[in-house]
């Protein structure tokens, strides 16, 4: 072959490695190409370590979360009218645990972002509030914007508040101010205030069937409200004969009685009754049941939901700080999970939490 020849061969090798490398635009000028399949292994594990470290800062998140907030009882009204306790998360604050309560009872509050579905807050909106805790009295003082409610909301409002309150262990008593000044009686509807209410004034007050309400007393029991799915237990404070002297066989009865109300509901079996009378000692009362308290249960089981309304009525009476449930004379009880109710049942920090 000539030099010449040569030359040439060389020169269209060179032309044709450019067509060919020119020719990786026919697949779209832009598009670029990976020549360091290393960068890929690079990405996965960059990838991997990115999400394990965003992994790890939700887990602290949700511990300080944790640490960060505080769960309190709010008593706001469910679609029933009934003033209902809610517990929800609110965030932890270095003072005022109380004033903050009351705060997120405030319609258009903070309260919005966290309250459950079918349920409003008490206060109308921008109502501003401070809380005074003494010698066991918490008088609550209200901004003028707290008279701005509806005159069938008054009694509710009023048990609201009290109720909210009390849930603190250093208040017995409430009392209500607006702009510093005391109310003996609420501003709209009149309704008594006196010197100040507590959780014996009741909630969710029922006096059906009542002739004579000055021969009465007032005991408070815990039916179901709500809907399938998403029940919770609202407290009413019925009146009962005075004649009736055991406080405690009274509440009882009332649990069997059930609700005079359709949007409420009662676990108990119109046969369940009590075959001795209950006994108290050193906090405890002891109830011994006939044998239809088990309901369905082949086994010696009792329901959750009965368990809980009993404890939350009981203890709602001063002294009785746990129960424990026999059925004919034998405690060898089981609950829903088939676990031994080996201790008396004690009330529960908080009510409707979602989870009790």
């Amino acid at each position: 072959m000539s030099k010449a020849t040569k030359i040439t061969v060389a020169a269209s090798a060179i032309l044709a490695s450019s067509v060919l490398l020119s020719g990786c635009g026919l697949f779209g000028a832009d598009e670029k190409i990976d020549i360091d399949p290393q960068k890929n292994v690079s990405l996965v594990d960059d990838a991997s370590k990115i999400e394990k470290e965003n992994n790890k800062k939700k887990e602290i998140a949700k511990e300080t979360a944790g640490k960060n907030s505080v769960q309190t009882e709010l008593y706001l009204i469910d679609k029933s009218g009934y003033v209902v306790p809610q517990t929800l998360t609110l965030p932890k604050k270095s003072e005022g645990f109380a004033k903050q309560a009351l705060e997120y009872l405030v319609d258009n509050g903070p309260v919005s972002n966290i309250i459950p579905n079918g349920f409003r807050p008490v206060l109308p909106a921008d109502t501003e509030v401070s809380v005074d805790i003494k010698d066991g009295v918490a008088t609550a003082d209200f901004s003028k914007e707290f008279k701005n409610y509806k005159k069938e909301d008054e009694l509710k409002i009023l048990q609201s508040i009290t109720w909210t309150l009390t849930q603190f262990d250093t208040v017995k008593k409430v009392k209500i101010s607006m702009n510093g000044q005391e109310l003996k009686t609420m501003p709209v509807n009149g309704t008594p205030i006196g010197d100040g209410v507590s959780r014996m004034s009741g909630i969710n007050l029922d006096t059906n069937n009542v002739t004579d309400i000055s021969n009465t007393k007032a005991l408070t029991v815990y039916y179901i409200g709500g809907e399938t799915g998403n029940n919770y237990y609202v407290p009413v404070t019925k009146r009962v004969s005075e004649t009736k002297k055991d406080d405690v066989a009274a509440v009882v009865d009332e649990l069997v009685k059930g609700p005079s109300s359709s949007s409420l509901l009662t676990v108990f079996a119109p046969d369940v009754k009590l075959t001795e009378t209950p006994e108290m000692n050193d906090g405890k009362v002891t109830l011994n049941f006939n044998k239809n308290i088990l309901g369905s249960f082949k086994e010696n089981k009792v329901s959750k939901d009965m368990l809980d309304a009993l404890v939350l009525s009981l203890t709602e009476q001063q002294g009785i700080n746990s129960v424990e449930v026999k059925v004919n004379g034998s405690a060898k009880l089981l609950n829903e999970d088939g676990k031994k109710l080996s201790e008396p049942v004690t009330r529960p920090e908080k009510v409707n939490t979602g989870s009790y």
